[in-house]
């Protein structure tokens, strides 16, 4: 039977730490962070301050850190916070302490094993429930209280409903849906044309022109949503136009930021070695995963002309111009 107050967050980077800490305001949740990082655990356990993460702000008391596996033994829910790139291999390496019912919320974005969905990799490998937990939202809000939307996803909608309740009485605020995919690859698209808004923004802080690209980036976002599988209702959750919104618009958006940079020529040179951000990783898998699909390459323009960008077969300037110029 699940213990479902038992709540586990895999990593106590800045976005475990802060729904964590969230969460930790429930006197009938314990929650606790998994991390290999000791020098994290202490200051958590001695200070209640996640010193590297977040150093000037104070924990919840109730939340407690570890470095120690065998918390998962009574895990009801555990939340993988961790990079992308590393959430199936340490899934393995912890499955045989995991219950078989404990559920798993990803809060990971990007591909996984085979250059599959994460969700779609955690099925595949471990017996547990996987839902995905994706939205507008910044870590550094979340920890200072401002009230935050999500979206919580799983093919299962009871699910949703079992979970819904462990965010009530917190600053955390969440839609469902049962479109598990959709929400992932949202998620992974997102980060892409958050770029591609940046490069635009550094030529013409325009309002008017940045709503046009905005605009059409969201279409060609539903396009690809639709041909991969997802649901075109997904674009209007938490996760969709919400996410979006604030990772293309916001100056605290780290791939908005390189966008910026990029646009601004900072990043002329040696692009495809030095950006390791989830939008440049993502952008060349979907990319193959499109053309292997047979998509026509109408339906998804402005990511093939973001990519040649990045690999430097074409002029910033000229990038923007045909942002600009070519007709919808």
């Amino acid at each position: 039977m699940r213990k479902m107050q038992n709540i586990v967050f895999l990593g106590a980077g800045s976005i475990g730490t802060a729904l964590g800490n969230s969460l930790a305001v429930r006197s009938d949740l314990n929650v606790s962070l998994l991390t290999i990082e000791s020098d994290v655990v202490g200051s958590i356990t001695s200070l209640h301050i996640n010193q590297k993460y977040f150093p000037n702000i104070r924990l919840e008391p109730a939340l407690k850190a570890t470095t120690d596996q065998n918390i998962l033994k009574d895990a009801g829910v555990v939340f993988i916070a961790i990079p992308s790139s590393a959430v199936v291999d340490y899934m393995q390496v912890v499955k045989s302490i995991l219950p078989d019912d404990a559920i798993l919320i990803n809060l990971a974005k990007g591909f996984g094993c085979n250059q599959q969905i994460i969700s779609q990799c955690l099925a595949e490998h471990l017996p547990n429930p996987v839902c995905a937990l994706k939205g507008p939202s910044f870590a550094r809000e979340i920890i200072n209280n401002s009230p935050t939307a999500f979206t919580l996803a799983s093919t299962e909608a009871e699910l949703c409903k079992l979970l819904e309740p462990l965010f009530d009485e917190t600053n955390i605020f969440v839609d469902t849906s049962t479109d598990l995919l959709g929400v992932e690859i949202l998620s992974i698209l997102k980060n892409i044309y958050a770029i591609l808004i940046g490069i635009v923004d550094a030529h013409f802080n325009s309002p008017n022109l940045r709503f046009m690209m905005f605009t059409r980036a969201f279409n060609e976002m539903r396009n690809i949503l639709i041909h991969l599988g997802g649901y075109e209702e997904t674009m209007f959750h938490y996760c969709g136009i919400g996410d979006f919104g604030l990772t293309a618009l916001n100056d605290l958006s780290r791939n908005r930021t390189l966008g910026l940079l990029i646009g601004k020529g900072f990043f002329n040179e040696g692009i495809p070695n030095k950006v390791v951000l989830e939008g440049r990783i993502a952008m060349s898998i979907l990319l193959t995963k499109l053309a292997e699909s047979n998509m026509p390459e109408t339906d998804y323009h402005m990511m093939l002309q973001l990519d040649k960008v990045f690999a430097g077969n074409t002029d910033i300037a000229d990038f923007v111009n045909k942002m600009i110029n070519e007709r919808y």
